[in-house]
C-alpha cells in the first residue's frame, strides 16, 4: 500500500500559513463589526484596499504596525496587538517558504538597503498584483497544480513586505516599454498599471521606461537585478 498524501509546503509544516490566515480573518471580522470597509481601513493604517484585502485573506502578511493601529481603531481590546510577536516570528519563518535555491536571494532581497531592476519580459514580482503574479503562474509549463500556484502567489506577495521596511530601502527599475504593450487581460493589466503607478509613486521608488527601439542596453541578454546589502551602502 502506498501512501498518497501530498507531502507538506514548507509553510504548512511550520505553521505560517495558518497563522497569516487566521489573523487575516480575526482583521477582517472585527472590521466588518466596526462597519468599517476595506478602502476605510486601509486609509487608516496608510495601506490601499487591495492589501488590505489581501492581507485579510492570508496571502499576504498582516503587519504588525497594521495590527497595532488597528487593535484601538476597531476596538479589539489587545486582542491584534497581541498577535505581533508571533507575526514577527511567522515572517522570518516565511523567509523559507521560497525554493531552496531561491532563499539565499530572497534572504538578501528583504534585507538590502537598495535594490535595482531591469526588466524586459514581464511585470518585476515585487510589482505584481496578485492577479498578475496568479496569472503568470498559471501559465507555466508543464502546468502547475492550483494548491502550487496559490502557494507561490502568496510567496510572491509576502516578498512585497520589503515596501514597508523602515528605513525603507532605494528601489528602482528599468522596465523596457513592451512590458507595458504587452496585456494580459484588459482588466488585469489596467488594475496593473495602476499599481505601478502607486508604488512609483512613493518617494524611495524610481521606475523608468525604456524605449523598445533603443538598438542597445545593458539587459540584452536577460533582465538582471542588483543588490545592496546592509553595511555595503
Amino acid at each position: 500500500m502506498t501512501d498518497e498524501r501530498k507531502p507538506e509546503t514548507p509553510a504548512e509544516a511550520d505553521g505560517t500559513t495558518g497563522l497569516f490566515t487566521a489573523v487575516g480573518k480575526l482583521l477582517k471580522l472585527l472590521r466588518e463589526r466596526a462597519g468599517l470597509t476595506q478602502k476605510e481601513l486601509g486609509e487608516a493604517v496608510g495601506y490601499g484596499p487591495d492589501a488590505i484585502s489581501a492581507m485579510e485573506r492570508g496571502v499576504r502578511v498582516t503587519r504588525p504596525e497594521v495590527l497595532e493601529k488597528a487593535d484601538e481603531l476597531l476596538g479589539a481590546e489587545g486582542l491584534l496587538v497581541a498577535m505581533v510577536p508571533e507575526i514577527k516570528e511567522g515572517m522570518k519563518k516565511a523567509r523559507t517558504r521560497h525554493p531552496e535555491w531561491y532563499r539565499s536571494y530572497a534572504g538578501l532581497e528583504a534585507e538590502a538597503v537598495e535594490l535595482h531592476f531591469y526588466a524586459n519580459q514581464g511585470v518585476p514580482g515585487l510589482l505584481q498584483t496578485e492577479e498578475y503574479a496568479r496569472a503568470v503562474f498559471s501559465q507555466r509549463r508543464p502546468f502547475l497544480s492550483e494548491e502550487t500556484i496559490e502557494k507561490r502567489v502568496a510567496d510572491r506577495l509576502s516578498r512585497q513586505q520589503v515596501f514597508d521596511r523602515w528605513p525603507p530601502p532605494a528601489v528602482s527599475y528599468v522596465l523596457e516599454e513592451v512590458i507595458l504593450n504587452r496585456p494580459i487581460g484588459p482588466a488585469l493589466f489596467a488594475a496593473q498599471l495602476r499599481h505601478l503607478l502607486r508604488i512609483g509613486g512613493m518617494r524611495n521608488v524610481e521606475i523608468q521606461v525604456m524605449p523598445t527601439q533603443r538598438e542597445e542596453h545593458p539587459n540584452l541578454d536577460s533582465a538582471f537585478n542588483l543588490l545592496t546589502p546592509k553595511g555595503h551602502a
